[in-house]
């Protein structure tokens, strides 16, 4: 006998299915059952195994269904035909062959009878059940539309026109998306040009006196005030037709009293400062409380070692900036840093940063004569003295006697040993002692920098005060300047510095003393942050070297608001301008002026000798 048939179109094995193991599945109950009549009676279960998968199969193209209808008796594929061959070849790998020579006796009655029965079984013809075989193109298909009937010229969906349709797909996706941006762009740009920019100005001459005694709303104050900055910025483009500058600067003004509580007069002064963006900058960092700083004593211990101590009470901190070895930012403590045992041994002081500024510039040398016209409470006089390592003299004074006793109270804390304290009214100073290697004058300030740490400077403060102070600070300058010996060989430099950000107390004091003294010139502070002062102000001019006085703002370096001059003094003080009462008193100034008067004659060597 011949090889059989079933040998000659045996192959790999097709993956196993689940549904090919349940005739064996069967089989496997009934041992008495012949081999042949197991493989009849397990011929239908697998095209029915096939019906659940060609259920699911429900998103191929109609077209196929349509050619079914076409041939009245179709003929099995070459596909279909090797399809029922494998089936059954699968069936038999799944039973264990005893015996070869069975095997092949019985493949070529099987095979035959499988094929008849499939051929019926499979094209349709009379079976009660609807079950079709998922891969005969032939066999029919459920019709789920009436479109997919008379679509015989729809493409097919093949893996080719699928990228393509994608492709296709995600243009159109982009192109929709681009237009809906473009859209919502126009429509934003004509609401903001349309309607915010009438509603900035509208609401405000609207007002009836019941909306003007109703309280302020915040989120309207809020949105108006970043409308008006956004306007002003961009005024050629943005405003409305018909508004002035000045309306929209005095709308944003009067929104910034109601919003932040300033009186109308400061609320302008401090915008003049400004740009509007950079002012609504500045007036949001006042409202915010400054970083807690703590200066080391390096008089009794390092800043590193200090740093560890107070790690190990949880404190958390971190150096305060490249520009400072000695200050330490803190942002939290499970402690009071006021009662630490290295508080109360003197390792450190609390001291804003902006505090250190003025002293960095003094630059105090080893052994020299220093005086600090103004130094309660001990912040920078204890630096001085820090930096001289206990050595040469620091005259501390202050006019007030409270305040000195807590000067003396910090002195003897953090174990300054080379300072005299003295209470004496600053502007006697060239009377009482003199020939000063180098003065610190922090002078006396509206406090217009320190706003975050006192409010009540928003409101308190008038013109008359922008005129009693400046004229206050260009007599203690002028001390200052009479007060510092011009042969020193290693110093003669006067520092002058406020909390104070407006320009009446800061350039306009520095610039007056430039005039009176021509014995002194301006020299660059040494500081390596900072924004140069004014050269002019509103059409103001002023000396070109007031270029290398520094500004701090608390919206740019989060530092209280700071100003510091640094002058060196070239020769001796003129005998015909020896005397502050040259400064002209005004509105209220008389008196201090007339103070100084009488302490100011004289010869500049009655102080020579000190």
């Amino acid at each position: 006998m011949g090889p059989s048939r079933a040998r000659s179109h045996q192959g790999p094995p097709e993956p196993l299915h689940e549904s090919k193991f349940s005739g064996s599945k069967k089989r496997k109950g009934g041992a008495n059952d012949s081999r042949g009549s197991k493989r009849k009676k397990d011929l239908p279960t697998a095209p029915a195994a096939k019906k659940s998968k060609s259920k699911f199969q429900d998103s191929k193209p109609a077209p196929k269904a349509a050619k079914a209808k076409k041939s009245a008796t179709p003929k099995p594929s070459k596909e279909v035909e090797n399809a029922k061959k494998s089936l059954f070849e699968d069936s038999e790998e799944d039973e264990v062959i005893d015996d070869k020579l069975e095997l092949e006796s019985d493949d070529d009655d099987e095979v035959e009878k499988a094929q008849k029965l499939g051929d019926d079984f499979l094209a349709g013809g009379d079976s009660d059940s609807e079950i079709y075989d998922s891969d005969d193109e032939n066999a029919p298909r459920p019709v789920f539309s009436d479109d997919e009937d008379e679509s015989d010229a729809e493409e097919k969906l093949t893996a080719a026109n699928i990228a393509g349709l994608s492709r296709k797909l995600d243009m159109q996706k982009a192109i929709e998306e681009a237009e809906a941006a473009a859209e919502l762009a126009e429509s934003q740009m004509q609401t903001n040009i349309a309607e915010d920019k009438p509603r900035i100005l509208g609401d405000a001459g609207a007002e009836d006196g019941a909306t003007a005694m109703a309280p302020p709303d915040i989120t309207l104050l809020r949105t108006r005030i970043a409308d008006t900055i956004r306007v002003l910025e961009d005024f050629k483009n943005l405003h409305e037709d018909g508004r002035s500058r000045a309306e929209y600067t005095a709308q944003l003004i009067k929104d910034v009293c109601e919003y932040y509580g300033y009186s109308p007069f400061m609320a302008e002064k401090l915008y003049q400062l400004f740009s509007p963006a950079e002012a609504f900058s500045f007036f949001e960092a006042n409202e915010k409380q400054r970083p807690l700083v703590i200066r080391t004593n390096t008089l009794k211990t390092a800043r590193r070692e200090l740093a560890q101590a107070l790690i190990n009470r949880g404190v958390t901190l971190e150096p305060v900036g490249k520009w400072s070895k000695v200050g330490l930012q803190v942002f939290e403590s499970s402690v009071p840093l006021g009662a630490t045992p290295e508080y109360l041994a003197g390792h450190y002081i609390l001291q804003a940063a902006s505090s250190f500024l003025p002293v960095m510039a003094l630059a105090p040398q080893l052994n020299e004569r220093i005086l600090d016209m103004a130094a309660a409470p001990g912040g920078k006089t204890t630096y001085i003295s820090a930096l001289m390592k206990n050595t040469g003299c620091v005259f501390a004074n202050d006019p007030s006697r409270d305040r000195a006793r807590g000067l003396i109270g910090n002195i003897h804390r953090l174990g300054v040993k080379n300072t005299v304290v003295c209470n004496y009214d600053a502007r006697e100073f060239p009377k009482v002692i003199g020939g000063f290697d180098r003065v610190l004058l922090d002078a006396p300030c509206s406090g217009t920098g320190v706003i975050s740490k006192d409010p009540s400077v928003k409101t308190n403060k008038d013109e008359k005060d922008f005129m009693v102070l400046p004229h206050l600070q260009k007599q203690l300058l002028l001390c200052a300047i009479d007060s510092v010996d011009h042969a020193s060989k290693t110093g003669g430099y006067i520092v002058y510095s406020t909390c104070s950000v407006t320009v009446e107390e800061n350039e306009g004091v520095v610039d007056y003393a430039l005039r009176k003294r021509p014995n002194v010139k301006l020299v660059e502070t040494g500081l390596t942050f900072g924004t140069p002062g004014f050269t002019s102000f509103r059409g103001k001019k002023f000396d070109e070297k007031l270029k290398w006085t520094r500004r701090f703002y608390p919206h740019m370096y989060n530092v209280d608001g700071f100003f510091v001059a640094k002058f060196k003094k070239v020769g001796p003080t003129p005998q015909a301008k020896a005397t502050p009462s040259e400064v002209n008193a005004t509105d209220g100034g008389g008196e201090a002026a007339g103070g100084g008067g009488e302490a100011g004659d004289g010869d500049e060597s009655e102080f020579r000798g000190f």
